[in-house]
């Protein structure tokens, strides 16, 4: 059975329509249910799908010149909305010719005219950015909000709580991921006014599909110990730069030592091994494709610098998401959250 229809935008990016269109192909090579709406320019789009038979019988091509700049203003590229490439393959999810969008474009672009098309969906104030990061255990841990909401109060850091469980659900199996909040400690005194609410309000929520484990601090976001960490998008973005430049760090660290002398080399080559499976790890294209969660539509952001493994790891996540009904499982989540206030209340003691 095919899924619903992708839309990408083939434009964006830095590498634009050569890069989104063989990451599309790759993408279905392994996943031959796949379809899509390829927005851009036809001649250029054309001219790409020369090298990919694979993919001509499964794509539309939606023609469109105009296309969103890397650092044009979000408010710039709204006016522009129904005449880019951006602007259309998020129109084509409203009206319902794609299931999703993908875009490696401009990200506040994408996200707020994503957000204007699409409206958030009930009992969502504020769409979240949430992406996998690598750990040391099994699965990847989803974090949210990586940017698009530099402030964020209780209510917010709850409904985003629950999305990404819901989410984590999807991508790892697990019936309740363990959630944690990001702080400055795991204490429970830590922490702003704002978290410790928050984490009042999910601790009480016992009827939601998460584990809700208190705090984590950032240098333990990535061991393994928790499913989903939460945190406003000012404090989140800057914890997800610290973790890339970290990992960047390391690999060219070790470049340079295995590189000092004729004994490096010869280590290197001995633990060569070892060495490709860290930088397999460490490839932020393993783990391309952030999720716009709580809108009325499924919306991926593909990384800007993404090769073509990126773009059809982001391609996989989208079509996964597609399957697994992610908005239907966060609306469920909601309405249980509703009812446990409501419990809460009738039972004399009043929602914060």
């Amino acid at each position: 059975m095919s899924l619903p229809r992708i839309a990408i935008d083939a434009m964006g990016g830095d590498e634009g329509v050569r890069t989104m269109i063989s990451g599309a192909a790759l993408a279905r090579r392994d996943h031959d249910r796949f379809h899509f709406l390829l927005v851009g320019d036809r001649a250029r789009i054309e001219r790409a799908l020369e090298a990919h038979p694979n993919m001509r019988e499964a794509s539309e091509i939606l023609h469109c010149e105009d296309v969103v700049g890397g650092d044009e203003k979000p408010t710039q590229a709204l006016r522009r909305a129904k005449t880019t490439s951006m602007g259309l393959a998020i129109q084509a999810v409203k009206d319902g010719r794609a299931g999703a969008a993908v875009s490696s474009g401009n990200t506040g672009a994408l996200m707020a005219m994503s957000k204007l098309a699409l409206r958030t969906m009930p009992g969502i104030d504020r769409p979240a950015l949430a992406a996998l990061l690598p750990t040391l255990g099994e699965d990847d841990v989803v974090m949210l909000d990586l940017g698009a909401n530099t402030d964020c109060d209780a209510r917010n850091l709850v409904q985003f709580a629950i999305m990404g469980a819901a989410y984590s659900r999807i991508v790892t199996g697990r019936q309740a991921p363990r959630v944690r909040l990001l702080n400055i400690g795991t204490e429970e005194t830590k922490g702003t006014d704002q978290l410790q609410v928050a984490a009042a309000q999910l601790r009480a929520a016992t009827g939601l599909d998460m584990s809700f484990e208190g705090y984590v601090e950032a240098d333990k976001i990535n061991r393994g110990d928790c499913d989903v960490v939460v945190s406003d998008g000012f404090s989140g973005n800057i914890a997800l730069k610290a973790i890339e430049g970290s990992a960047r760090f390391v690999t060219d660290l070790l470049k340079t030592a295995f590189r000092s002398s004729l004994r490096s080399k010869i280590g290197f080559l001995i633990s060569r091994p070892a060495t490709e499976l860290l930088r397999h790890h460490l490839d932020p294209n393993n783990h391309n494709g952030a999720v716009f969660l709580g809108l009325n539509g499924v919306v991926v952001k593909s990384h800007g610098s993404a090769n073509a493994a990126g773009v059809a790891n982001a391609v996989a996540v989208t079509a996964r998401l597609l399957e697994e009904s992610l908005t239907e499982r966060i609306l469920a989540d909601l309405a249980e959250l509703g009812e446990a206030r409501l419990r809460e209340t009738r039972g004399g003691v009043p929602a914060k």
